[in-house]
């Protein structure tokens, strides 16, 4: 008696594809997708990620952009540098907001970076130079991102050399503080540091000035900036720490006129930023 011959799984508008193996067993609970694995990034928004991309020394590992985003950053990838850049991914909005806070603002577009390459106060003295003039910025636990992100920001626009951060008080060079610098991180170095007080004698051995933003200090409309100077901010409610404020060449302050006495710190950076920078004519 012959064996009947097994049949054949024909394919077609009326015969489905056969499921592949383990296909349909992850499923969720509502019988739909199984969920997707919420990607990776550290960078959103689009100057934050434009800045980035186009940064040669930047490595990427993922470029993330919705349908919508995708066309505004053509130029941007058409400028990029020539290094090696990952293929940029088309990806819904959904999937995206899933991989960031609750109200994060990405304009459809973020990225999974390496960080960059680390700094110390030593790269700031040399590539100052012997005979240039240089402005350096000093945060004294100065945590918050969006202050820190404000500074850098406004310490890129009135042209400071870098900026100096305790190494154990800081956030992290991505996220929040990115966005809010809106690409100023890819051109103003930042130096972390474990001491800031002997940071500051390393600058003044070096030939820097250095001077606390205090409101018991000088008025900063008088003070004339030496060639090389280093502003020192610290957070709002206690300022500059004790010791750190000693370590100050001199103190200044940001005269105020009005009711309200005092000023948001990346504020308070901004003005004395072009207090100083106006008052130096070297």
């Amino acid at each position: 008696m012959s064996k009947r011959p097994p049949k054949k799984h024909k394919t077609g508008p009326h015969n489905p594809r056969p499921q592949k193996q383990h296909e349909g067993r992850h499923k969720d609970k509502a019988g739909g997708q199984p969920p997707r694995r919420a990607l990776r990034v550290n960078l959103f928004g689009f100057h934050a990620v434009s800045a980035a991309w186009q940064n040669p020394a930047r490595n990427f590992e993922a470029l993330y952009l919705t349908d919508q985003a995708a066309e505004g950053f053509e130029d941007v990838l058409r400028a990029a540098p020539s290094v090696r850049r990952p293929e940029p991914q088309i990806i819904d909005k959904r999937d995206l907001e899933r991989a960031l806070p609750p109200g994060t603002v990405h304009q459809g577009i973020a990225a999974l970076a390496a960080p960059l390459a680390e700094t110390g106060v030593q790269d700031l003295i040399i590539r100052a130079g012997n005979g240039e003039p240089s402005l350096l910025l000093i945060l004294d636990q100065v945590t918050d991102p969006h202050n820190v992100g404000a500074i850098l920001r406004s310490a890129c626009a009135f042209g400071a050399n870098g900026v100096i951060m305790q190494r154990k008080h800081a956030p992290e060079l991505s996220g929040v503080l990115a966005k809010t610098a809106c690409g100023a991180l890819e051109h103003i170095p930042v130096a972390f540091e474990t001491n800031l007080s002997r940071t500051i004698e390393t600058l003044q051995e070096a030939g820097y000035f250095v001077a606390g933003l205090d409101e018991r200090g000088e008025d900063i409309a008088s003070y004339k900036p030496s060639q090389k100077t280093a502003l020192v901010l610290g957070a709002e409610g206690p300022g500059i720490r004790h010791l750190v404020k000693e370590h100050c060449d001199i103190l200044l302050r940001l005269p105020m006129y009005g009711a309200m006495p005092s000023i948001n710190v990346s504020n308070a950076a901004a003005v004395a930023l072009y207090a100083l920078s106006g008052n130096n004519d070297a």
